[in-house]
């Protein structure tokens, strides 16, 4: 915390050469809507009132013409600036508290013209309910000098009173606007606290949920698959590739099922630091596919090369594997027995991906789109990319995928 002094002394500044506050954002549209066209309105009355200042000045102290349409205009310039920058405003109508009392007459009550008192105690009104406590002491300190200079014979105490008291009740106005801010923001985030805790919940009882149902089915089945050469004897050598292809295919699930638990389980999108798969590993999804009885053929372009040297983003690389992973899945599931062939191409500043399977035998009555296709088109629109899947005019499935290279980077 800084010395009192010098949180004086910081204050001075600001009154002499500092920055005015930022205006208080408008509390609602009407009020918003007088901002923005009351004030403009206003120029009217201030324009009326320079014209009566200048009079004022020719009828009692005779300056010349020029003279007092110079100090009436100082006189309210100050008023149109104070609705956008109350302390510049003071700045500039300080001064004329010393020039706008010269040839004051002493039938006068005060050396200054009712239209420059009138404008100063609005402008110190507006400063007293924008600026801080200090800044606000350094002002009527300041303001109240010329007033036992100048008008000694006047109620100078009285008008010390004055500007004594406009500080201290802008100063309550302003902190309980201040407070009423710091209230409105901490509810805010409260609620945005309250939100992301519930939607933290939500994935944490998700996460349970996966862990306690589909990773104990899926671990199961690599436990029986692993053991069913020991536990099942004669199995010819087809079999039992076919087991050990079972086993390598649910250990492979259940790690990618504990990497998304990890997610789910996390406060931040930080915590996935395993490495994700990427287009390169495509080469070896289809072989495993192959291994499990589907007929796929890889038609890969050079795009596997510049994955494997990193040219290709590595989202690019995730959703293009996923995509292919998903599309591999739903041919299986769908068209059992019908060819695959998955191809990846490039283009100018594009990635470009299609799987496509022949007739199979059919499993049953089509359901319309699951959640994967819907998985999959989501992973291209967050790349900028699309996908379309739709039946092609052999009786066969054809999903084309584009990413943009860009998109990832």
């Amino acid at each position: 915390m800084e010395p009192a002094g010098t949180e004086l002394f910081a204050a001075l500044r600001r009154v002499v050469a500092g920055p005015d506050r930022r205006p208080p954002p408008a509390r609602s549209r009407r009020w918003a809507l007088i901002r923005a066209y009351g004030m403009p309105l206003g120029l009217l009355p201030l324009i009326g009132l320079g014209f009566a200042n200048a009079q004022y000045l020719l009828d009692n102290r005779a300056p010349g013409q020029f003279m007092a349409g110079l100090l009436s205009v100082w006189a309210v310039l100050p008023v149109v600036v104070a609705t956008r920058r109350p302390l510049l405003a003071w700045r500039i109508a300080y001064p004329l508290l010393f020039l706008g009392a010269l040839r004051a007459d002493e039938r006068e009550s005060w050396p200054w013209s009712p239209v420059q008192i009138l404008g100063f105690l609005l402008v110190l009104v507006l400063l007293a309910l924008r600026e801080d406590s200090g800044v606000i002491a350094w002002v009527i300190a300041l303001t109240i000098v010329p007033v036992f200079v100048l008008a000694p014979r006047a109620n100078a105490w009285g008008a010390a009173t004055l500007l004594v008291a406009i500080g201290l009740a802008g100063e309550v106005v302003a902190r309980r606007r201040r407070s009423r801010q710091a209230l409105a923001e901490q509810a805010e985030l409260t609620e945005l606290e309250q939100a992301r805790r519930a939607v933290l919940e939500e994935r944490a009882r998700i996460a349970r949920e996966m862990h306690d149902v589909v990773a104990h089915h899926m671990s199961m089945i690599a436990v029986q698959a692993e053991t069913a050469p020991y536990r099942i004897a004669g199995l010819p050598p087809p079999a039992l590739t076919e087991f050990t292809t079972i086993a390598a295919g649910a250990r492979g699930a259940l790690t990618d099922m504990r990497r998304l638990l990890g997610v789910l389980r996390a406060e931040t999108d930080e915590s996935l630091r395993a490495p994700q798969p990427g287009l390169s590993e495509v080469a070896a999804l289809v072989e495993t596919t192959a291994r499990a009885g589907v007929e796929v053929t890889l038609v890969p372009g050079p795009e596997f090369a510049s994955a494997a040297s990193g040219e290709v983003p590595e989202a690019v690389g995730l959703a293009a594997y996923r995509i292919v992973q998903e599309a591999l899945a739903n041919a299986a599931r769908h068209a059992p027995g019908g060819p695959v062939r998955v191809s990846v191409r490039g283009s100018p500043g594009l990635l470009l991906i299609e799987v496509g399977n022949g007739p199979g035998s059919p499993t049953g009555p089509a359901t319309g789109p699951g959640h994967g296709l819907i998985g999959m088109r989501e992973r291209a629109a967050l790349l900028g990319g699309t996908l379309a899947a739709g039946p092609r005019a052999d009786g066969g499935y054809l999903v084309t995928a584009q990413l943009p290279l860009a998109e990832g980077k």
